[in-house]
């Protein structure tokens, strides 16, 4: 039997999952799992480098002393951030995507080059922490004069395990600056911005063995989490997908990018994966609930929240994306400040945030199959919100669609299914 590790790191928590084939299915365990978060650093939010890898490695050490040998690993994360490299050395601190100082830059780089450009040549949505704007942002601040590179998260992460940096395709394509016509870096782009020309290297594709740690593979999935998860959706035919988790992906698969005034109007995003078009919404997701549940009851399990949000009553709706509920310092200050009418308790801001996210899947879908002119029978749903029944039966209501939940590790499946692939 042979074993594979996939190390899945969202902005929450962290899982270590071995899978083997069986039977010509991929079974899985998971063998660690850790916390994680962003951390405040000099007023900016942070992203612990060390800590991650610390937690990289004792998972890695975890799954040996469980398998015995392992094959490969792979490492995914969610896209955009990165980390600024002086040689081998990390030029530190990391910032988190949530961190607000690419505000002041982003009309800036606008001058440089307009977002409806920006759309044409990449088909990226924008959103105000896409690595573009980071990268110009540290380019302001003087922090790309000792820089060598940049790493992609994930890819940070790998090189710390085997020496090997490396750019995946899938992930860099989250950041704004990959062609759409080419799949590498645009040229123009960086001209335009005056960023480095050296940062920017050849993309390299899911499945390239970049390294070793001892005496294990190191492999490149499809690094930015959503494009695993996709991969690891077992759909009988080409349909919608949602993946949900702290944030919210949804989308379907399609051949080239649409890269038309609609998709551009709608801010839908055409991002890499594996021999296809991730073509979807980002919605803000679980991050409503878990900063209300932080703030309102952080004791309180969450299927009882699901319980107290179903029996409630409260009618009131706010748009779901909305950048004010990006970082709020209170995420019930942003509700009542959305509602013109406030909940009674805990239960309604619950309600409010689930119905509120089903209408902005209502909303995403409707616009996808008027932009692709397809319709779509099937949504298939996978990630943590997939165990939420309540918020399923939302969905599906507001959606008209027949819902398929999937509770499954479905990021780590992808990953380990590119791992296997690369192994044949």
């Amino acid at each position: 039997m042979k074993y594979y590790l996939a190390i899945d790191i969202g902005a929450s928590s962290g899982r270590h999952i071995v899978g083997w084939q069986e039977n010509g299915q991929i079974e899985t365990r998971e063998v660690y799992r850790f916390p994680n978060g962003m951390e405040t650093v000099d007023g900016h939010l942070t992203w612990d480098t060390e800590k991650l890898l610390f937690h990289v490695k004792e998972g890695i050490e975890k799954a040996k002393a469980a398998f015995g040998k392992i094959e490969s690993l792979s490492v995914d994360t969610w896209g955009v951030d990165y980390v600024l490299m002086d040689g081998k050395k990390p030029i530190l601190p990391c910032y988190a995507y949530r961190d607000s100082r690419t505000e002041a830059v982003i009309p800036k780089v606008h001058e440089k080059m307009s977002f409806a450009e920006l759309y044409r040549r990449t088909g990226i949505q924008f959103q105000s922490f896409n690595t573009i704007y980071q990268l110009y942002a540290d380019q302001l601040a003087g922090r790309l004069d000792k820089a060598c590179g940049f790493l992609m998260m994930p890819e940070y992460l790998m090189y710390r395990l085997c020496g090997v940096k490396s750019h995946e395709y899938t992930n860099a394509t989250t950041g704004g600056m990959v062609s759409a016509e080419t799949g590498e870096y645009d040229a123009e782009i960086i001209r335009a911005l005056g960023l480095p020309g050296r940062f920017f290297k050849p993309l390299q594709q899911p499945g390239t063995v970049i390294g070793k740690y001892g005496d294990i593979r190191v492999v490149l999935c499809a690094t930015h989490d959503t494009g695993s998860a996709v991969e690891g959706i077992p759909m009988t035919e080409n349909d919608l997908y949602l993946s949900s988790g702290t944030w919210s992906l949804l989308g379907v698969k399609i051949p080239k990018p649409l890269t038309d005034a609609g998709s551009c109007d709608g801010n839908y995003s055409n991002e890499g994966g594996v021999g296809y078009i991730r073509y979807l919404k980002n919605i803000m997701g679980m991050w409503l609930v878990n900063e209300l549940r932080r703030e309102l009851c952080p004791d309180t399990p969450f299927p009882e929240i699901v319980r107290m949000a179903a029996a409630s009553r409260f009618q009131g709706l706010v748009d779901a994306n909305d950048d004010a509920f990006m970082a709020p310092k209170s995420m019930k200050a942003a509700f009542d400040a959305a509602l013109g009418r406030k909940p009674g308790n805990a239960a309604g801001y619950f309600r409010c945030a689930y119905r509120s996210l089903a209408q902005c899947y209502k909303k995403a879908i409707e616009d996808i199959e008027r932009n692709t002119h397809t319709q779509y029978r099937c949504l298939y749903i996978v990630g943590g919100g997939a165990k939420n029944a309540f918020l399923n039966r939302l969905t599906a209501e507001a959606t008209g669609k027949r819902v398929v939940a999937l509770p499954i590790e479905a990021t780590a499946l992808g990953n380990l299914k590119i791992q296997m692939e690369a192994d044949k």
